[in-house]
C-alpha cells in the first residue's frame, strides 16, 4: 500500500498480517470526496490496522489523527509506519491499543473529532453497532463527518443517533458511507 497524495505521497505503508487493507484507490476516492475537510482537521481511525486513513489525513494536512486498534500487531504496524514517516506520538499524534467501540465511549460528549474513519471487520454487525454509539456519544464536531467503510453486503442505517447518512460509494464488495450529524 501506498499514500495516495501530499507531503508523504508515494511512500509506503506496511500492514499486518491477517487485516484485509483499503485498496489504494478506494483511500484516494475517499480523500477526494473529502476534499478540503482534511486541512486542520482532527481525525479518529477506528479499526485502524496499518493506520492508512490516518496516515494519509496526516500527509494531505490534517491537524492530529488518534489511531485506536485492539491488536497488539496493528498498533505496531502503525508505529511503524509513524516511525517511517518521521512522526512520533505527540500532543497531535497518538495511538491507544484499545477496543474500538470501548474508546468511543471513553470520549463520549467531548465533540473533539472533525472526521472519524471506521473499518471494522466485515460481517461482524460492528459497522452498524459502532455507528449507533458514535451517534449517542457525540465525538464528533457540528460540521463533521463519519466515514465508515464495509462490506455491501452489510447494510447500514440512513440515521444512528444523530447522525444521518448524505452519501455512500461502491468499490466492487467495498462500500463507503458517508454520514453526518443532523
Amino acid at each position: 500500500m501506498r499514500i495516495t497524495s501530499g507531503i508523504f505521497k508515494s511512500r509506503i505503508i506496511k500492514a499486518p498480517g491477517g487485516i484485509r487493507p483499503t485498496l489504494d484507490n478506494v483511500r484516494k476516492s475517499v480523500f477526494d470526496i473529502l476534499g478540503d475537510k482534511i486541512r486542520g482537521a482532527r481525525v479518529l481511525e477506528l479499526y485502524a490496522g496499518s493506520g492508512a486513513f490516518g496516515l494519509e489525513a496526516l500527509s494531505r494536512g490534517a491537524g492530529s489523527c488518534v489511531f485506536v486498534d485492539n491488536s497488539r500487531a496493528s498498533v505496531a504496524a502503525i508505529r511503524d509506519n509513524l516511525k517511517t514517516l518521521k512522526l512520533s506520538e505527540t500532543g497531535e499524534i497518538a495511538v491507544i491499543h484499545a477496543d474500538s467501540l470501548a474508546v468511543m465511549a471513553k470520549f463520549a460528549h467531548t465533540a473533539g473529532f472533525d472526521l472519524i474513519f471506521l473499518d471494522p471487520p466485515y460481517y461482524k454487525s460492528l459497522a452498524k453497532k459502532s455507528l449507533s454509539l458514535l451517534g449517542d456519544c457525540d465525538i464528533l464536531t457540528a460540521t463533521g463527518i463519519v466515514i465508515a467503510e464495509h462490506s455491501k453486503h452489510d447494510e447500514l442505517p440512513d440515521k444512528a443517533g444523530t447522525l444521518t447518512l448524505f452519501r455512500s460509494a461502491r468499490y466492487g464488495d467495498t462500500e463507503i458511507s458517508f454520514y453526518r450529524k443532523e
